[in-house]
Protein backbone atom coordinates (compact mmCIF):
# COMPACT_ATOMS: atom_id res chain seq x y z
CA UNK A 1 0.00 0.00 0.00
CA UNK A 2 1.57 3.13 -0.90
CA UNK A 3 -0.13 7.04 -1.30
CA UNK A 4 1.34 10.82 -2.17
CA UNK A 5 0.10 13.26 0.19
CA UNK A 6 0.99 16.60 -1.14
CA UNK A 7 2.40 19.37 1.97
CA UNK A 8 2.55 22.92 1.82
CA UNK A 9 4.86 24.66 3.97
CA UNK A 10 4.81 28.46 4.49
CA UNK A 11 7.81 30.40 6.43
CA UNK A 12 6.74 33.66 7.49
CA UNK A 13 9.94 35.25 9.44
CA UNK A 14 11.00 38.96 10.47
CA UNK A 15 12.76 39.23 6.81
CA UNK A 16 11.01 36.63 4.51
CA UNK A 17 8.58 34.97 3.15
CA UNK A 18 8.50 31.84 0.96
CA UNK A 19 6.81 28.62 0.38
CA UNK A 20 7.20 25.13 -0.86
CA UNK A 21 5.11 22.53 -1.68
CA UNK A 22 6.23 18.67 -1.73
CA UNK A 23 4.90 15.87 -2.39
CA UNK A 24 5.33 12.87 0.04
CA UNK A 25 5.07 9.20 -0.60
CA UNK A 26 4.12 6.85 2.64
CA UNK A 27 4.27 3.41 2.35
CA UNK A 28 3.98 -0.02 4.41
CA UNK A 29 7.43 -0.81 5.22
CA UNK A 30 5.70 -4.36 6.82
CA UNK A 31 5.76 -7.93 5.59
CA UNK A 32 2.03 -8.89 4.76
CA UNK A 33 1.92 -11.28 8.05
CA UNK A 34 2.78 -8.45 10.20
CA UNK A 35 1.04 -4.86 12.24
CA UNK A 36 1.96 -2.24 9.53
CA UNK A 37 4.51 -0.16 9.90
CA UNK A 38 3.36 3.15 7.97
CA UNK A 39 6.41 5.53 6.95
CA UNK A 40 7.31 8.68 4.81
CA UNK A 41 9.02 6.77 2.74
CA UNK A 42 10.03 9.63 -0.03
CA UNK A 43 10.04 13.46 -0.25
CA UNK A 44 10.00 15.63 -3.29
CA UNK A 45 10.10 18.99 -3.67
CA UNK A 46 7.20 20.05 -6.30
CA UNK A 47 7.68 23.97 -6.01
CA UNK A 48 9.45 26.59 -4.46
CA UNK A 49 8.44 30.26 -4.66
CA UNK A 50 10.97 33.22 -4.79
CA UNK A 51 11.66 34.61 -1.34
CA UNK A 52 9.00 37.74 -0.57
CA UNK A 53 10.30 40.16 1.66
CA UNK A 54 7.72 40.02 4.73
CA UNK A 55 4.93 42.76 4.19
CA UNK A 56 4.81 44.65 7.49
CA UNK A 57 2.28 47.55 8.79
CA UNK A 58 5.13 50.00 10.36
CA UNK A 59 7.08 48.13 12.78
CA UNK A 60 4.80 46.23 15.05
CA UNK A 61 2.26 44.91 12.72
CA UNK A 62 2.76 41.88 10.55
CA UNK A 63 0.66 42.75 7.02
CA UNK A 64 -2.23 39.76 7.29
CA UNK A 65 -3.71 40.61 4.00
CA UNK A 66 -0.47 41.07 2.37
CA UNK A 67 0.75 37.63 3.31
CA UNK A 68 -2.68 36.52 2.21
CA UNK A 69 -2.17 37.84 -1.04
CA UNK A 70 1.46 36.04 -1.39
CA UNK A 71 -0.38 32.93 -0.71
CA UNK A 72 -2.85 32.98 -3.60
CA UNK A 73 -0.64 34.09 -5.96
CA UNK A 74 2.16 31.23 -5.17
CA UNK A 75 -1.01 28.88 -4.77
CA UNK A 76 -1.73 29.97 -8.78
CA UNK A 77 1.92 29.16 -9.56
CA UNK A 78 2.09 26.17 -8.13
CA UNK A 79 -0.88 25.08 -9.93
CA UNK A 80 -2.61 23.89 -6.69
CA UNK A 81 -5.75 24.54 -4.97
CA UNK A 82 -6.00 24.77 -0.73
CA UNK A 83 -8.39 21.60 -1.26
CA UNK A 84 -5.39 19.69 -2.60
CA UNK A 85 -2.80 19.76 0.11
CA UNK A 86 -3.25 17.54 2.77
CA UNK A 87 -0.44 18.79 5.09
CA UNK A 88 2.29 21.06 6.09
CA UNK A 89 3.21 23.83 8.27
CA UNK A 90 2.71 27.66 8.43
CA UNK A 91 4.93 28.84 10.39
CA UNK A 92 5.71 32.86 11.53
CA UNK A 93 8.95 32.93 13.39
CA UNK A 94 11.97 34.90 14.76
CA UNK A 95 10.57 38.60 15.50
CA UNK A 96 7.79 38.49 13.51
CA UNK A 97 6.20 36.19 15.81
CA UNK A 98 5.96 38.69 18.53
CA UNK A 99 4.22 41.19 16.36
CA UNK A 100 1.05 42.07 17.93
CA UNK A 101 -1.40 40.94 15.79
CA UNK A 102 0.57 37.37 14.80
CA UNK A 103 -1.60 35.22 16.30
CA UNK A 104 -4.58 36.56 14.09
CA UNK A 105 -2.62 36.41 11.38
CA UNK A 106 -2.27 33.00 11.82
CA UNK A 107 -5.52 32.18 12.19
CA UNK A 108 -6.29 33.79 8.75
CA UNK A 109 -3.68 31.47 6.88
CA UNK A 110 -4.27 28.52 8.79
CA UNK A 111 -7.84 28.67 7.53
CA UNK A 112 -6.77 29.52 3.92
CA UNK A 113 -4.29 27.01 3.69
CA UNK A 114 -6.49 23.80 4.17
CA UNK A 115 -7.59 21.62 6.63
CA UNK A 116 -4.03 19.99 7.85
CA UNK A 117 -2.07 22.36 6.97
CA UNK A 118 -0.83 23.80 10.62
CA UNK A 119 -0.36 27.07 12.09
CA UNK A 120 2.96 27.18 14.42
CA UNK A 121 5.67 28.99 15.92
CA UNK A 122 7.79 28.55 18.44
CA UNK A 123 11.74 28.23 18.79
CA UNK A 124 11.84 24.41 19.45
CA UNK A 125 9.76 23.47 16.37
CA UNK A 126 11.61 25.64 14.29
CA UNK A 127 15.13 24.23 14.99
CA UNK A 128 14.18 20.84 14.10
CA UNK A 129 12.69 22.42 10.68
CA UNK A 130 15.31 24.29 9.71
CA UNK A 131 17.98 21.87 10.75
CA UNK A 132 16.41 18.92 8.52
CA UNK A 133 16.01 21.47 5.74
CA UNK A 134 19.13 22.35 5.64
CA UNK A 135 20.58 18.76 5.22
CA UNK A 136 22.29 19.02 8.60
CA UNK A 137 20.51 15.70 10.64
CA UNK A 138 21.47 13.89 7.29
CA UNK A 139 25.00 14.87 7.74
CA UNK A 140 25.18 13.74 10.75
CA UNK A 141 23.53 10.31 9.94
CA UNK A 142 25.66 9.77 7.35
CA UNK A 143 29.38 10.63 8.32
CA UNK A 144 28.33 9.79 12.49
CA UNK A 145 29.86 13.74 13.03
CA UNK A 146 28.16 15.93 15.77
CA UNK A 147 26.88 19.01 14.34
CA UNK A 148 25.70 21.86 15.74
CA UNK A 149 23.00 23.56 13.08
CA UNK A 150 22.90 27.27 13.26
CA UNK A 151 19.91 28.88 11.32
CA UNK A 152 20.30 32.79 11.70
CA UNK A 153 17.72 34.32 10.09
CA UNK A 154 16.37 38.32 10.54
CA UNK A 155 15.91 38.05 14.37
CA UNK A 156 16.47 34.92 15.96
CA UNK A 157 18.85 32.46 15.57
CA UNK A 158 17.85 28.56 16.20
CA UNK A 159 20.22 26.30 17.17
CA UNK A 160 19.97 22.31 17.12
CA UNK A 161 22.82 20.20 18.16
CA UNK A 162 22.37 16.37 16.63
CA UNK A 163 24.13 13.76 17.35
CA UNK A 164 24.35 10.34 14.79
CA UNK A 165 21.05 12.04 13.03
CA UNK A 166 19.04 12.61 16.11
CA UNK A 167 18.61 16.02 17.75
CA UNK A 168 19.03 16.25 20.93
CA UNK A 169 18.82 19.72 22.42
CA UNK A 170 17.41 22.89 20.81
CA UNK A 171 17.38 26.06 21.75
CA UNK A 172 17.08 30.39 20.14
CA UNK A 173 19.32 33.12 20.56
CA UNK A 174 18.43 37.12 19.98
CA UNK A 175 20.41 36.68 17.07
CA UNK A 176 19.60 38.06 13.47
CA UNK A 177 20.62 40.20 10.77
CA UNK A 178 17.75 42.77 11.14
CA UNK A 179 17.81 43.54 14.79
CA UNK A 180 18.84 47.17 13.64
CA UNK A 181 18.05 48.31 10.62
CA UNK A 182 19.51 51.59 8.58
CA UNK A 183 18.21 53.61 6.00
CA UNK A 184 20.70 55.90 4.09
CA UNK A 185 23.45 55.31 6.54
CA UNK A 186 20.65 56.48 9.17
CA UNK A 187 19.77 54.17 11.73
CA UNK A 188 15.75 53.35 11.65
CA UNK A 189 15.07 50.57 14.04
CA UNK A 190 16.93 48.78 17.07
CA UNK A 191 14.96 45.64 18.11
CA UNK A 192 14.56 46.00 21.80
CA UNK A 193 16.70 42.59 22.74
CA UNK A 194 19.95 45.15 22.09
CA UNK A 195 19.32 47.14 24.88
CA UNK A 196 22.74 47.75 26.85
CA UNK A 197 24.35 46.20 23.76
CA UNK A 198 24.67 49.14 21.51
CA UNK A 199 24.68 53.11 22.09
CA UNK A 200 23.43 53.46 18.94
CA UNK A 201 19.45 54.82 18.57
CA UNK A 202 17.01 55.53 15.89
CA UNK A 203 18.08 58.69 13.66
CA UNK A 204 21.89 58.37 14.28
CA UNK A 205 24.06 58.00 11.72
CA UNK A 206 25.85 54.68 11.67
CA UNK A 207 29.57 54.36 10.98
CA UNK A 208 30.71 50.83 9.97
CA UNK A 209 33.17 50.36 12.76
CA UNK A 210 29.84 50.53 15.18
CA UNK A 211 28.04 48.49 13.18
CA UNK A 212 30.67 46.01 13.10
CA UNK A 213 30.65 45.95 17.42
CA UNK A 214 26.99 45.27 17.32
CA UNK A 215 28.14 42.15 14.87
CA UNK A 216 30.97 41.29 16.76
CA UNK A 217 28.46 40.86 20.21
CA UNK A 218 26.11 38.63 18.58
CA UNK A 219 28.75 36.27 17.36
CA UNK A 220 30.58 36.06 20.91
CA UNK A 221 27.07 34.84 22.01
CA UNK A 222 26.91 32.28 19.16
CA UNK A 223 30.44 31.11 20.12
CA UNK A 224 29.23 30.44 23.60
CA UNK A 225 26.42 28.76 23.12
CA UNK A 226 29.15 26.53 20.62
CA UNK A 227 31.24 25.98 23.19
CA UNK A 228 34.06 27.74 22.10
CA UNK A 229 33.99 30.92 24.34
CA UNK A 230 33.65 31.24 27.97
CA UNK A 231 30.04 31.77 28.58
CA UNK A 232 29.48 34.94 30.39
CA UNK A 233 25.77 36.59 31.20
CA UNK A 234 25.55 37.58 27.19
CA UNK A 235 24.42 34.21 26.31
CA UNK A 236 21.60 34.54 28.77
CA UNK A 237 20.72 37.50 28.16
CA UNK A 238 20.15 37.23 24.21
CA UNK A 239 18.82 33.64 24.53
CA UNK A 240 14.77 34.22 23.82
CA UNK A 241 12.40 33.66 26.81
CA UNK A 242 10.91 31.00 24.34
CA UNK A 243 13.36 28.68 24.47
CA UNK A 244 12.78 25.59 26.02
CA UNK A 245 14.75 24.49 28.63
CA UNK A 246 18.52 25.48 29.68
CA UNK A 247 21.25 25.41 26.77
CA UNK A 248 24.28 22.71 28.04
CA UNK A 249 26.91 24.04 25.07
CA UNK A 250 28.56 21.02 24.17
CA UNK A 251 31.59 19.97 24.43
CA UNK A 252 34.54 18.36 22.49
CA UNK A 253 34.40 18.60 18.23
CA UNK A 254 31.62 19.49 16.67
CA UNK A 255 30.79 20.16 13.31
CA UNK A 256 28.77 23.78 12.80
CA UNK A 257 26.53 24.30 10.25
CA UNK A 258 24.77 26.94 8.98
CA UNK A 259 21.28 27.84 7.12
CA UNK A 260 19.09 31.08 6.92
CA UNK A 261 19.59 34.31 5.16
CA UNK A 262 23.04 35.58 7.15
CA UNK A 263 23.96 32.42 6.14
CA UNK A 264 24.46 33.45 2.40
CA UNK A 265 26.99 36.60 3.85
CA UNK A 266 29.43 33.88 5.60
CA UNK A 267 31.39 32.76 2.39
CA UNK A 268 30.22 35.27 -0.30
CA UNK A 269 30.95 38.65 0.51
CA UNK A 270 27.89 41.53 -0.09
CA UNK A 271 27.94 45.30 0.64
CA UNK A 272 27.66 46.01 4.31
CA UNK A 273 24.37 47.63 3.92
CA UNK A 274 23.35 46.04 0.45
CA UNK A 275 20.07 44.99 2.81
CA UNK A 276 18.98 47.64 5.04
CA UNK A 277 20.54 45.89 8.00
CA UNK A 278 23.37 44.19 9.29
CA UNK A 279 23.32 40.88 8.11
CA UNK A 280 26.22 41.16 5.72
CA UNK A 281 28.41 42.66 8.15
CA UNK A 282 27.13 39.75 11.09
CA UNK A 283 27.70 36.90 8.07
CA UNK A 284 31.62 38.27 7.87
CA UNK A 285 31.68 38.49 11.25
CA UNK A 286 30.80 34.83 11.47
CA UNK A 287 33.41 34.14 8.88
CA UNK A 288 36.33 35.88 10.78
CA UNK A 289 35.08 33.90 13.98
CA UNK A 290 36.21 30.84 16.07
CA UNK A 291 33.00 29.20 14.45
CA UNK A 292 34.61 28.67 11.11
CA UNK A 293 38.52 28.29 12.49
CA UNK A 294 37.47 24.87 12.73
CA UNK A 295 35.42 22.07 10.42
CA UNK A 296 31.78 23.96 9.64
CA UNK A 297 29.18 23.39 6.52
CA UNK A 298 26.60 25.86 4.43
CA UNK A 299 23.34 23.89 4.41
CA UNK A 300 21.91 22.60 1.66
CA UNK A 301 19.71 24.63 1.57
CA UNK A 302 20.55 28.30 3.61
CA UNK A 303 17.48 31.03 3.50
CA UNK A 304 15.10 28.09 2.14
CA UNK A 305 16.05 25.83 5.30
CA UNK A 306 13.00 26.56 7.14
CA UNK A 307 10.42 26.84 4.83
CA UNK A 308 11.61 23.23 3.25
CA UNK A 309 11.64 21.48 6.44
CA UNK A 310 8.21 23.07 7.05
CA UNK A 311 6.94 21.30 4.05
CA UNK A 312 8.84 18.07 3.79
CA UNK A 313 9.35 17.53 7.46
CA UNK A 314 6.87 18.46 9.71
CA UNK A 315 4.75 15.85 9.42
CA UNK A 316 5.22 12.08 11.01
CA UNK A 317 3.04 8.93 11.18
CA UNK A 318 1.43 7.70 14.44
CA UNK A 319 1.85 3.79 14.68
CA UNK A 320 -0.29 1.48 12.77
CA UNK A 321 -2.31 -0.42 15.85
CA UNK A 322 -4.20 3.34 16.64
CA UNK A 323 -7.81 3.25 17.40
CA UNK A 324 -10.26 6.02 16.89
CA UNK A 325 -14.34 6.22 17.39
CA UNK A 326 -16.46 8.88 16.37
CA UNK A 327 -13.73 11.39 15.70
CA UNK A 328 -14.38 14.28 13.48
CA UNK A 329 -10.69 14.83 11.42
CA UNK A 330 -8.45 17.30 11.38
CA UNK A 331 -7.94 17.69 15.20
CA UNK A 332 -6.03 21.18 15.11
CA UNK A 333 -3.69 22.79 17.58
CA UNK A 334 -4.64 19.94 20.56
CA UNK A 335 -2.95 21.03 24.03
CA UNK A 336 -1.02 18.48 26.06
CA UNK A 337 -0.73 17.52 29.20
CA UNK A 338 1.37 14.42 30.76
CA UNK A 339 1.59 11.86 33.45
CA UNK A 340 5.22 10.72 34.55
CA UNK A 341 5.39 7.42 35.19
CA UNK A 342 5.05 7.52 38.56
CA UNK A 343 1.48 9.16 38.54
CA UNK A 344 0.63 7.14 35.61
CA UNK A 345 0.85 4.14 38.46
CA UNK A 346 -1.16 5.55 41.35
CA UNK A 347 -4.28 3.57 42.47
CA UNK A 348 -7.25 4.16 39.77
CA UNK A 349 -8.86 6.94 41.58
CA UNK A 350 -6.13 9.14 42.32
CA UNK A 351 -5.27 8.37 38.78
CA UNK A 352 -8.23 9.99 37.47
CA UNK A 353 -8.23 12.80 40.01
CA UNK A 354 -4.90 13.73 38.36
CA UNK A 355 -5.69 13.57 35.01
CA UNK A 356 -9.05 15.42 35.95
CA UNK A 357 -6.99 18.02 37.51
CA UNK A 358 -4.39 18.03 34.74
CA UNK A 359 -6.77 18.44 31.94
CA UNK A 360 -8.81 21.05 34.43
CA UNK A 361 -5.46 23.15 33.29
CA UNK A 362 -7.04 23.71 29.76
CA UNK A 363 -10.67 25.77 28.17
CA UNK A 364 -10.53 23.19 25.50
CA UNK A 365 -10.21 19.64 25.03
CA UNK A 366 -6.85 18.03 25.45
CA UNK A 367 -4.21 15.10 24.58
CA UNK A 368 -3.45 13.29 27.72
CA UNK A 369 0.00 12.16 27.17
CA UNK A 370 1.58 8.68 28.69
CA UNK A 371 5.19 8.65 28.16
CA UNK A 372 7.25 5.71 28.71
CA UNK A 373 4.64 3.43 29.50
CA UNK A 374 5.22 -0.39 28.99
CA UNK A 375 3.00 -2.68 27.43
CA UNK A 376 0.30 -4.08 30.33
CA UNK A 377 -1.17 -6.95 30.68
CA UNK A 378 -5.17 -6.97 29.91
CA UNK A 379 -6.09 -6.66 33.08
CA UNK A 380 -4.10 -3.52 33.96
CA UNK A 381 -4.93 -2.34 30.43
CA UNK A 382 -8.55 -2.04 31.43
CA UNK A 383 -7.79 -0.44 34.95
CA UNK A 384 -5.95 2.36 33.28
CA UNK A 385 -8.79 2.32 30.94
CA UNK A 386 -11.33 3.24 33.32
CA UNK A 387 -9.50 5.58 35.24
CA UNK A 388 -8.61 7.41 31.86
CA UNK A 389 -12.33 7.67 30.95
CA UNK A 390 -13.12 8.70 34.25
CA UNK A 391 -10.82 11.10 34.71
CA UNK A 392 -11.59 12.73 30.95
CA UNK A 393 -15.09 13.28 32.77
CA UNK A 394 -17.02 13.22 29.79
CA UNK A 395 -14.92 15.72 27.42
CA UNK A 396 -13.62 13.88 23.87
CA UNK A 397 -11.23 11.06 24.63
CA UNK A 398 -7.50 12.00 23.48
CA UNK A 399 -4.82 9.72 24.20
CA UNK A 400 -1.11 9.19 22.95
CA UNK A 401 1.29 6.50 24.29
CA UNK A 402 4.44 5.90 22.93
CA UNK A 403 4.66 2.10 22.84
CA UNK A 404 3.05 0.01 20.66
CA UNK A 405 -0.78 -0.51 22.32
CA UNK A 406 -3.20 1.66 21.36
CA UNK A 407 -5.63 -0.38 19.92
CA UNK A 408 -5.75 -2.08 22.92
CA UNK A 409 -6.21 0.86 25.23
CA UNK A 410 -8.19 2.42 22.86
CA UNK A 411 -10.62 -0.59 22.93
CA UNK A 412 -11.03 -0.96 26.60
CA UNK A 413 -11.37 3.22 26.84
CA UNK A 414 -14.11 2.91 24.15
CA UNK A 415 -16.19 -0.62 26.26
CA UNK A 416 -16.05 2.21 29.31
CA UNK A 417 -17.89 5.08 27.20
CA UNK A 418 -21.24 5.77 26.38
CA UNK A 419 -22.59 4.57 22.62
CA UNK A 420 -21.66 7.71 20.86
CA UNK A 421 -18.53 8.92 22.88
CA UNK A 422 -15.63 10.34 20.26
CA UNK A 423 -12.32 8.17 21.44
CA UNK A 424 -9.31 8.39 19.53
CA UNK A 425 -5.71 6.91 21.20
CA UNK A 426 -2.37 6.67 19.00
CA UNK A 427 1.22 5.43 19.86
CA UNK A 428 4.26 5.35 18.39
CA UNK A 429 4.23 9.74 19.38
CA UNK A 430 6.40 11.40 21.74
CA UNK A 431 5.15 14.32 23.37
CA UNK A 432 6.42 17.13 26.32
CA UNK A 433 3.95 18.76 28.53
CA UNK A 434 3.39 22.07 27.33
CA UNK A 435 3.19 20.73 23.36
CA UNK A 436 0.66 20.96 20.77
CA UNK A 437 -0.76 17.99 18.51
CA UNK A 438 -2.40 18.14 14.93
CA UNK A 439 -4.20 14.75 13.83
CA UNK A 440 -5.11 14.43 9.92
CA UNK A 441 -7.75 11.66 8.64
CA UNK A 442 -6.28 8.23 8.35
CA UNK A 443 -3.34 7.28 5.63
CA UNK A 444 -4.38 3.14 5.57
CA UNK A 445 -4.07 2.26 9.07
CA UNK A 446 -2.00 5.01 10.81
CA UNK A 447 -2.77 8.83 11.35
CA UNK A 448 -0.80 11.57 10.10
CA UNK A 449 0.49 13.54 13.11
CA UNK A 450 2.58 17.16 13.62
CA UNK A 451 3.72 18.06 17.03
CA UNK A 452 4.81 21.16 17.36
CA UNK A 453 5.06 24.08 19.88
CA UNK A 454 2.97 27.31 19.92
CA UNK A 455 4.69 30.34 21.22
CA UNK A 456 3.70 33.81 21.43
CA UNK A 457 5.31 36.38 23.30
CA UNK A 458 3.86 39.88 23.91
Amino acid sequence: MSEWLLSVGLDVGTTSTQLVVSQLLVENNASGFTVPEMVIAERNIRYKSPVHFTPLIGQDLVDGEGIRRILEQEYARAGIQRQDVDTGAVIITGETSRKENARTVLGALSDFAGDFVVATAGPDLESVLAAKGAGAVQYSEDTGKRVLHMDIGGGTANLALIESGKITATTCLNVGGRLLKLDAGRVCYVSPVLAGLTELQVGDRAPLHALEQVADTLVQALEMAAGLREVTALLEQLTTKEAYGAWKPPAGDVVISFSGGVADCIETEKEPLEFGDIGPILGQAIRKSRLCQKEYRLGEETIRATVIGAGCHSAQLSGSTVFYKDIAFPLKNMPVVTLSETEQAMPPGELAGKIRQQLGRLDTDGVLALPGLRAPDYSAVKTMAGAIVEGFAGKQVLVAVEKDMAKALGQAMALELPQRSSCLCIDSVKLQDGSFLDVGAPVGPALPVVVKTLVMGN
